[in-house]
């Protein structure tokens, strides 16, 4: 006999190790390279202290001269909050009643709701590490008449389905709606709850997520202030960044390499574009070689340029390329993906006043960067 108890204790045994799996190694395959650690993580922040530059201790002399003088290794210490990520399943009483009898009809139960978990998890995580730790997901240009369909800057960020909050550009918020259609084309997208009569500059956001994502590459590379730290006048903090790069060629590339590894010590082992600059980049390079093919973390095949996979990621913003060195970089976490127990220990949880039940997964993690200077970005690159 199936039961809510049935289904807590299949959740715990079986579904939560092979979720967590997925989502750690098989939702990004950037996310796949990097590696996660419970290290430096102190209650509710993570504490990280990372050495810069050189020793000064180190000199030459004569014989009966005197010694270097001691000088100590450089430090910053970088701190940033833990953000807190969740993903809920929702089944409704009369599903589990149906399948009571019947474990087959169960175990596809679940199987249906943890897949659709997966995937939208993977694709919002996916797209936290492109973004600036705001979740801010699209600005609207116009509205139709109507008042429930929105024109934006962008909708790469945006899926049917998904629950957005929209504020005013003074940070007020205005109300919350259910995506029912998204045109990437005419990068337009409507929702079910009733109209905003003049939505024209606001921002768009993924429910109750915003400024609670995780610091993703966006606010890496442009933010002027990362874990604290003042970037202003600390050039090992500033990544290598060139704008209206245009045509990308072999030697741009080489070139931009060349300047990380002189400039931080550092080599790149990732390199991840749009997919229009792939496209660009396959042209410029099968010219002259074969750009051979190669298997990553997690299952995810990918170019190869001299050694460094090429990955093309539906969230990297157009004309954009990223080149990183991975071993920078790290996901911090409390602890592993884990599901909300009630006191009583329970996952299934009634919805009060509904005849249906929740589960959700949470992870309390925050990605981060030790070496931000030995990381580069192409923008503005010719796509084709």
């Amino acid at each position: 006999m199936i039961t809510t108890q049935t289904a807590d204790n299949v959740l715990k045994s079986y579904y939560l190790d092979v979720v967590s799996d997925q989502l750690d190694k098989s939702a990004n395959p950037l996310l796949a390279q990097i590696e996660k650690t419970t290290a430096d993580v102190w209650g509710k922040d993570v504490r990280k202290t990372v050495r810069y530059g050189v020793n000064g201790g180190v000199g030459a002399g004569t014989e009966e001269g005197k010694l270097p003088a001691a000088k100590g290794n450089n430090y910053a210490q970088f701190v940033t909050t833990l953000k807190n990520l969740y993903g809920t399943i929702e089944i409704s009483d009369k599903a589990i009643r149906s399948s009571a009898n019947s474990e087959g009809a169960f175990v596809n139960l679940l199987n249906d709701e943890m897949d659709g978990l997966v995937k939208s998890s993977s694709f919002n995580f996916g797209r936290m590490l492109f973004g600036d730790g705001t979740g801010k997901l699209a600005t609207v240009l116009s509205n139709d008449t109507d008042g429930d369909g929105f024109v934006c800057d962008s909708v790469k960020n945006l899926e049917t389905g998904m629950i957005v909050e929209f504020y005013k550009s003074s940070g007020e918020f205005v109300k919350t709606g259910t995506v029912t259609d998204v045109d990437k084309t005419a990068k337009s997208f409507t929702i079910a709850e009733g109209a905003i009569a003049s939505a024209t500059g606001y921002s768009v956001y993924l429910q109750g997520s915003k400024d609670n994502e995780i610091t993703g590459l966006h606010a890496i590379f442009n933010a002027d202030k990362l874990y604290g730290v003042d970037r202003t006048n600390s050039g090992w903090m500033k990544p290598v960044v060139k704008s209206a790069v245009g045509t990308i060629t072999e030697s741009i590339l080489q070139k931009t390499l060349d300047e990380i590894e002189e400039k931080s010590g550092g080599k790149i082992n990732f390199i991840v574009c749009s997919w229009g600059v792939r496209r660009a980049l396959i042209e410029a390079l099968s010219t002259f070689r074969a750009l051979e093919p190669m298997e990553l973390a997690g299952g995810f095949r990918a170019l190869s340029y001299n050694g460094i996979p090429i990955v093309a990621d539906r969230f990297c913003p157009e004309g954009t390329m990223y080149l990183l060195n991975t071993e920078d970089f790290a996901l911090h976490q409390l602890c592993d993906w884990q599901w909300l127990e009630g006191e009583d220990g329970k996952i299934l949880k009634q919805v009060p006043g509904k005849p249906v039940y929740t589960a959700t997964l949470v992870k309390y993690a925050e990605l981060m960067c030790y070496r931000p200077g030995g990381q580069a970005m192409l923008k503005g690159i010719t796509e084709k």
